[in-house]
Order: structure tokens, then C-alpha cells, then sequence
């Protein structure tokens, strides 16, 4: 499958990416903005995944963006959509193969870090996978990987410390922290909140911890940044809707797009 994805798309462009990223919610606008794009929905390319999640438009943008390569996931996949781990970040490995070795993961995040704010952005310095199941599992691909990846340094200093001085030059406060995936499609009870939060997760999320783990095997620099759309379960005083979630992320994504851009650009 994997290969038949990737000769799919190389028969429509020699194209290489040198820059991968995924856009969360509310992101997705952010596409537009690529330069000399190719775009090819998901649903055309063999054995990819299909996005069926709101805001989540399903396309993959190979093009220019901050004289950059990139190749743009305007929506992922999640495992609540009814996907397996390996399924899920099965368009990671094959922009891998097409050519990018740098990888910029952004989503929309719960804070659970009292300190945070709705709004925030945290770059993600770590994350702990809880009970999600590691998209690794299986026989593993020589090609893409070792059988026993390090996760040791999931996170590039290099690139993560490119973000915080791009955030800092253009005015933008980002905090730090480490993130924790559910499987969803539920909102976490507080009582997984304040498990999480006693494992030392700042941010709750649904997507993001599978695909940096394929991203580790398979050898990219990645990088990863949450938009803190609501506040977690039994930290909010309020119950949590997909709403709330989409309400911030529109709100704060033209900022959102504006320390991708510029952040890309010194990749």
C-alpha cells in the first residue's frame, strides 16, 4: 500500500518535499497559501486514508510555501475516525519516501497545565502516548526503520528552538509542555485529566503522539506545536464541545499560520 501511494503520486509530480506538516483544526486555510501547489485529495491516492473529521478537508499540497518544499496534509486522520495506529500515519511515511526529512506536527490541544490560557500555543518538548497503541506494531519495514526506534529526542532542540525564537522576534508568547494522546472520541472525565496531569502532560489531544512515533522510525527531524483551544475536563468549570474547540482555533489561526510560515522558513 504504501508503495502504490507514493507511485501514485510520483506518476502526477517528481515533486520533493523537503518540509512535511500536518495541519490541525482550524488550519487548513493555511493550504492556500502554497505556492506552485499540486493538490490531490486523499480519497485518490491508493490506500491513504480518508479524513471524515469536522474542518479536516482531506487533501495533500505539494508546493512553495516561505521558499520552502513542503508538502502540506490539509486534515489527518485519527483513530476514532475507525483507523488503525499504522493506518493512520501511513501519509507520514510516504511524504518520508517522496523526500522530507523535517516534519511539522500542529494540533488542537486541551490545556491541562493550570498556567495555560485558551489561545496559547505550546510547542511539544514531549509527549506520553498513554494507552494509545503505537502505530510500530506489527512486522516491521526494514526500509523505513529500525525494529527499536530511541524516542529519546522525539522532539528536535534545533527545530523546536527555531519556533521559540520565531514566536519571540514576531511577538508571539509560546509555551512549552508535554503532550498526552486519547484515543477520543470522547472528551477526557476529569479523573483521566488528573491522571494525566499527574504523569506530567500539560496538553490533551487526539492525534499527533502516533505520528511522531512513525515520524522517529522512519527518520524525521519533527517538531510540534498545540493550539490550546479549551481547557480539559475538571480544569474548565464548563462541559467541552467540538465548537469550543473550532470557535478558538478560527479565531487564533491567522497568528497560527503566521508562526508556521515564518517558522518553516529557517527550517
Amino acid at each position: 500500500m504504501l508503495t502504490d501511494a507514493v507511485n501514485y503520486i510520483r506518476k502526477i509530480t517528481d515533486f520533493e518535499p523537503e518540509i512535511a506538516v500536518v495541519l490541525g483544526s482550524g488550519l487548513g486555510e493555511l493550504a492556500s497559501e502554497v505556492e506552485n501547489k499540486i493538490t490531490i485529495d486523499y480519497k485518490d491516492i491508493p490506500g491513504f486514508p480518508a479524513s471524515t473529521a469536522p474542518t479536516h478537508i482531506g487533501r495533500l499540497i505539494l508546493g512553495e510555501l516561505s521558499n520552502k518544499r513542503v508538502a502540506i496534509m490539509q486534515g489527518r486522520v485519527h483513530l476514532y475516525e475507525g483507523y488503525t495506529a499504522s493506518q493512520a500515519v501511513m501519509p507520514i511515511r510516504a511524504l518520508r519516501l517522496l523526500g522530507a526529512d523535517k516534519l511539522l506536527l500542529t494540533n488542537a490541544a486541551g490545556g491541562i497545565n493550570e498556567h495555560f490560557d485558551i489561545g496559547d500555543f505550546m510547542v511539544i518538548d514531549d509527549h506520553i502516548s498513554s494507552f494509545v497503541t503505537s502505530p510500530l506494531i506489527g512486522e516491521n519495514d526494514d526500509l523505513l526503520g529500525t525494529r527499536f526506534p530511541d524516542m529519546s529526542k522525539t522532539y528536535s532542540k534545533r527545530l523546536t528552538d527555531i519556533i521559540k525564537k520565531t514566536a519571540d522576534e514576531n511577538n508571539i508568547t509560546v509555551k512549552s509542555g508535554t503532550y498526552i494522546q486519547f484515543t477520543g472520541p470522547q472528551f477526557e472525565t476529569p479523573a483521566e485529566i488528573r491522571m494525566a496531569k499527574l504523569l506530567g502532560a500539560d496538553a490533551v489531544g487526539m492525534s499527533t503522539v502516533i505520528e511522531a512515533t512513525a515520524a522517529v522510525h522512519c527518520g524525521y527531524e519533527t517538531a510540534g506545536i498545540s493550539l490550546i483551544s479549551n481547557l480539559a475536563c475538571g480544569i474548565s468549570k464548563s462541559p467541552i464541545t467540538s465548537e469550543e474547540v473550532s470557535e478558538t482555533a478560527n479565531r487564533v489561526a491567522p497568528i497560527f499560520k503566521d508562526l508556521i510560515k515564518k517558522s518553516v522558513g529557517k527550517f
